[in-house]
């Protein structure tokens, strides 16, 4: 592996790809530093450091997807997220919308055309996102019980807020550019690579303050547990993340003139997390939304000491209950909208395939759906596990909370896309040399 890495800087198209990627991360992270005009620096360096001893940000997961950048309010403290969601939502009024559907049939210039869709809805929700964090930050809600969160933003005039506002949605607007340009000059996927920085900037930090937080032999056995967690949990996500079913397909063999076609053996791969690390991100937005409707209303109803009580912290067993079954629910669902069976069928009727043993047209789409449902049980009971886990293991340890460095959504995250970019590098060095990372 290490002759791959080595022979990858050597090739000089590859070696101005891993450069030029290496740049534009460098601007980003430069990015995730700069503060908004507006915002009283010194304030909310007193809030963050604050916040990381109680370790009880309510926005601490939307934090960690933007390098924590959020709770900086810095020019790219919106980072990657509204595009997310952007991408999300026209994923599903793709089923929904016909139009939108049939662009998706036409190949690459559909394909552009929902790109484009995706880039104005994300400067859409930067700027509602924006409002909010903005507003956040003016009532001194951002940061529950520091003393100068209402000091944060020391002229609250509708200009300020206005630029302030602009400044991230501009932000957000170079992140989604830096992106696209790491897909089309660089290695991996753009998106995908901001992500997987962002979560991984967090991670020093996060592993530091548990050690200094700990008491068993000065933190230093709660910080060999958490790395070991880690590492089994890394491994268990590889395995799960490369294992798919197989379902073969036979193309008959057809004349056409002098010449045959058809009569080649294929295979359908179904992976067993067909739906990836979607399901996690639904299951936590909407466990967000208690939450936050208690901490905005500033309500001390008999409602709202019960959602504070049970659904703000992640260690009660109604929110882990609750978070588990959302996952399992929402990878059923992601996967019924994602994969089409009849869709699939029709396809390989129209050219000639089948699955032996296996009629073509109807009877295939409903043995496709039957196999796809098995295999999605596995997937989504190892979707809940592996969110829960961290949690439920080091519960004694302080770390049972949504900023655990070794969480669900950040292995998945972090793991998925260094799977995907290093068979991309692998890919163009057996172009050239035959060999790569996996042998």
């Amino acid at each position: 592996m290490l002759t791959a890495f080595a022979r990858a800087f050597k090739t000089p198209d590859l070696r101005k790809k891993l450069f030029f990627t290496l740049g534009i991360i460098v601007l980003y992270r430069l990015g995730a530093h700069i503060p908004v005009p507006g915002v009283s620096y010194e304030n909310v360096q007193t809030c963050v450091d604050q916040a990381s001893k109680g370790n009880n940000s309510l926005f601490g997961l939307v934090n960690m997807f933007s390098g924590g950048a959020l709770l900086q309010i810095t020019i790219f403290a919106l980072g990657i997220m509204p595009y997310i969601t952007a991408s999300i939502i026209l994923q599903l009024l793709t089923v929904v919308i016909p139009r939108l559907e049939a662009l998706k049939k036409e190949g690459q210039s559909g394909q552009a055309k929902i790109t484009q869709y995706t880039r104005y809805l994300t400067v859409a929700l930067a700027i509602l996102q924006g409002t909010g964090l903005v507003a956040t930050a003016r009532s001194g809600a951002l940061f529950s019980g520091c003393p100068v969160a209402d000091q944060i933003v020391p002229n609250q005039s509708m200009f300020t807020t206005v630029v302030m506002v602009i400044t991230m949605t501009a932000g957000t607007a170079a992140v989604m550019w830096l992106g696209e340009l790491i897909t089309d000059r660089g290695i991996g996927n753009g998106m995908s690579i901001l992500m997987f920085i962002s979560i991984a900037a967090s991670f020093p930090g996060a592993l530091w303050a548990i050690k200094t937080s700990g008491k068993l032999a000065d933190g230093w056995i709660e910080f060999a547990t958490v790395i070991l967690i880690g590492f089994v949990m890394v491994a268990l996500v590889v395995f799960v993340e490369q294992a798919q079913r197989r379902i073969p397909v036979q193309y008959a063999k057809r004349m056409i003139g002098r010449r045959s076609y058809g009569g080649t053996s294929t295979y359908i791969p179904l992976k067993v997390n067909q739906a990836g690390v979607i399901p996690v991100i639904f299951a936590s937005s909407l466990l967000y939304i208690p939450a936050l409707i208690v901490q905005f209303s500033n309500s001390t109803a008999g409602w709202a000491t019960w959602i504070q009580d049970h659904f703000v912290k992640g260690d009660h067993p109604y929110y882990m209950a609750t978070y588990f079954l959302l996952i399992v629910f929402f990878a059923f669902f992601y996967v019924a909208i994602s994969f089409n069976p009849e869709e699939v069928a029709d396809n390989m009727k129209k050219y000639g395939g089948f699955v032996p043993g296996i009629r073509a047209g109807r009877p295939t789409a409903e043995y496709l759906s039957y196999v796809l449902n098995r295999i999605t049980w596995p997937g989504s009971l190892y979707l809940g596990l592996i969110a829960l886990v961290p949690t439920m293991a080091l519960a004694g340890f302080g770390g049972a909370n949504q900023n655990f460095p070794f969480g669900g959504t950040s292995i998945l995250i972090i793991v998925g896309v260094g799977l995907e970019t290093v068979k991309q590098i692998e890919s163009q060095l057996q172009q050239r040399n035959y060999e790569g990372f996996l042998r």
